[in-house]
């Protein structure tokens, strides 16, 4: 049995040589998965006391964690190397990964400095950022006169 690429029925004017040469080109895992810059996606909300940030950063450890804060900006960025490697057998291609990312977020004025918390539990860093006492909400009912 024999598997034969199709292009789902697109027709294309050049040689077909010049197809596959493209193709097998532009989707290498090299280039679609080494080189693309990945960014975690992110899920911040708020409720009453505190702002909850969620990073989506499967595969790392805590200890590749960086999180600073400078002034109201906080930044969390991760490094990762590893090297895949057996000394035993002679290899002809040898593979190493890096990975890398930072995200910074400006936070507002109300929050409590001195009360950031991160937790890193199946592959969401979250980060809990408390409010001050004169920012959190206070609810009352007004009476109208």
């Amino acid at each position: 049995m024999t598997l034969v690429k199709f292009n789902n029925g697109l027709k294309n004017n050049a040689h077909p040589f010049f197809n596959d040469v493209f193709d097998s080109l532009l989707n290498d895992s090299f280039i679609g998965g080494k080189l693309v810059s990945r960014v975690p996606a992110v899920n911040i909300a708020e409720n009453d006391n505190e702002f909850h940030i969620e990073l989506a950063v499967p595969g790392l450890k805590k200890e590749d964690f960086k999180i600073n804060l400078d002034k109201n900006i906080l930044t969390v960025s991760a490094e990762k190397k590893t090297e895949n490697t057996a000394e035993t057998k002679k290899y002809s291609k040898r593979e190493y990964s890096y990975s890398s990312f930072v995200r910074s977020f400006t936070l507002p004025d109300s929050v409590d400095h001195s009360k950031i918390e991160a937790d890193y539990t199946d592959g969401i860093l979250k980060l809990t950022v408390a409010k001050r006492e004169e920012a959190k909400f206070q609810s009352r009912e007004i009476a109208v006169k």
